[in-house]
């Protein structure tokens, strides 16, 4: 070992530690100050004296701040407990159920003696200050919470559960006589049906394919080959005749207007609605019978008016629409005609007998849309709960419900095919239901704002499928594959309704810009 490093061991083993002196460091000074300087053998018991009187004022003033911290922490447990109260409070407030109504809230807080309307108080502000006070009061017991409103819901549903019972009511003779009748009816079309799906599935593919090239290359080379205005008020619906030689157009006038096809020109103008007129229909026979009653018109007062193609006023009309219809349609048989209304329930209506025979609830809300199946055995209806129906009119009952759009149905039709049906929602999509599995199949998304309506055009094995949107445009979709064909844009506003010839020779499309365009692939010179 080096002499350098003993010499640096000596240094530390001799090395005296710094004392560390507790307090104040100004209290310890002015200590010093007044204490004179003494010899060098009582330096060390002055310097434990000055320490111990350090240590005395550090333990004060950790004391002080001790309680200080102890105040500081009780103000916030009483905080944090003022909090916790409040919040408690308000979940108590939110689970009462006091009355909506603003007289009923009123007349409560006049009982607990307190003012019944403060400066700039609405009545939601109102209803919060009633459940405050019934918090606060205490009084909760005589009043119902959410909880407990469910729980009584749920032991209701059960009990209904276990006593539901299936209940008919006794039907008049004409309703068990149109039964009859569209049961003798549809039973015959459908064989056909099924007959004609069975002969095109024997058909080569060959023959097949170019069939569906044929409606392919119709709709992409349609044109606007005429644009017409149709009023002096938006157009809200369309229908061309099963001659295919005249158009039929509602307004919000309340004008229904005949138009020659394929000129589109002006043939008779109908007056006799007072309201905005929602829907015009031709029944499946019209041009039979020129003086016969072969057009039916619904307005939003209620009103359903019937025309003849001779006269320009109402030849006669179905009363009872206690409010407002939105749409009708033809049985195919052209015997009866279904109305939708704003009830909540859709009514079909015998026209030989001239009496209301079906008044049918069904949708928790306003109906909007109905289409009878294409044999005559079903009906379709939408609603603007966003369900859509099918019901049996052989029984009388609701076979299927549609649940699957999230907002408004507003328009459904059948497939020639018998067993598909499309529906347009508010959700912009159309959805395909298939009714052998009783579930959608499909969902398109149509468009970019609500869907108006939709249409299914063609025979049952060459078809093809028609929408309308507030976007402005009018679709056709090829049937099966659900593919865009064609869109068919020019108005300047949102499209209303759409419709298309039993040929496929012409499609009209009424919008709310007052026209309505003729789309063709043959030019009218």
């Amino acid at each position: 070992m080096s002499d350098s490093e003993d010499d640096d061991r000596v240094a530390k083993l001799n090395f005296k530690k710094q004392r560390i002196h507790f307090g104040s460091l100004e209290q310890s000074q002015l200590k010093l100050d007044d204490v004179p300087v003494a010899e060098d053998q009582e330096g060390e018991e002055k310097i434990v004296e000055f320490s111990a009187a350090g240590d005395e004022s550090t333990d004060e003033e950790s004391a002080d701040e001790t309680q200080q911290m102890e105040g500081v922490q009780t103000l916030v447990d009483e905080h944090q407990a003022q909090l916790w109260e409040e919040l408690e409070m308000k979940k108590k407030a939110r689970n009462i159920a006091v009355p909506t109504e603003d007289k009923k809230v009123k007349e409560m807080l006049r009982e607990m003696e307190e003012p019944i309307c403060l400066f700039g108080e609405g009545p939601y502000e109102r209803r919060e200050r009633l459940k405050t006070l019934l918090v606060a009061c205490g009084k909760i017991s005589g009043v119902t919470t959410h909880e407990e409103e469910s729980a009584e819901k749920r032991e209701e549903r059960t009990e209904g559960e276990g006593k539901s019972e299936v209940w008919y009511h006794e039907g008049t003779g004409q309703l068990k006589r149109a039964r009859f009748f569209i049961a003798e009816y549809s039973v015959p079309r459908a064989k056909k049906r099924l007959q004609q799906a069975r002969e095109w599935q024997l058909k080569p593919a060959t023959v097949k394919h170019s069939e569906k090239q044929d409606v392919h290359k119709f709709v992409h080379t349609l044109n606007n080959e005429c644009s017409q205005i149709g009023d002096t008020r938006p157009l809200s619906y369309c229908s061309i005749s099963p001659c295919s030689n005249y158009l039929a157009t509602a307004s919000w006038s309340g004008l229904v207007k005949l138009w020659s096809l394929p000129s589109c020109n002006p043939v008779a103008t109908l007056t006799g609605h007072n309201g905005r007129v929602g829907a015009v229909a031709f029944s499946p026979q019209a041009g039979h019978d020129e003086k016969a009653a072969c057009l039916s018109s619904c307005d939003s007062d209620g009103a359903v008016n019937m025309w003849s193609m001779t006269s320009t006023k109402p030849v006669a009309d179905l009363p009872g629409h206690g409010c407002r219809v939105a749409r009708l349609n033809y049985h195919p048989s052209g015997r009866f005609l279904g109305t939708a209304c704003f009830d909540h329930s859709w009514r079909l209506w015998d026209l030989e007998a001239q009496m209301e025979i079906v008044h049918q609830e069904g949708h928790s809300g306003p109906v909007y849309s109905i289409s009878f199946h294409g044999d005559g055995s079903l009906l379709a209806t939408g609603g603007l709960d966003s369900y859509c129906r099918i019901w049996d009119l052989r029984t009388g009952r609701a076979v299927l419900l549609l649940e699957g759009h999230l907002k408004s149905v507003l328009g459904c039709d059948f497939a020639p095919d018998g067993y598909l049906l499309g529906t347009g929602s508010e959700d912009n999509s159309v959805k395909i239901w298939d009714l052998r599995q009783y579930k959608s199949i499909y969902s398109i998304p149509a468009h970019n704002n609500m869907v108006t309506y939709c249409k299914f055009a063609g025979t049952s094995n060459n078809s093809m499928l028609l929408s309308a949107s507030y976007d402005g445009t009018a679709k056709v979709w090829s049937h099966k594959g659900w593919m865009p064909l064609k869109s068919l844009t020019g108005h300047d506003n949102k499209v209303m309704c759409v419709d298309c010839s039993w040929d496929k020779k012409y499609i009209v499309t009424a919008s709310y810009d007052r026209t309505f365009k003729l789309w063709t692939n043959r030019s009218i010179s």
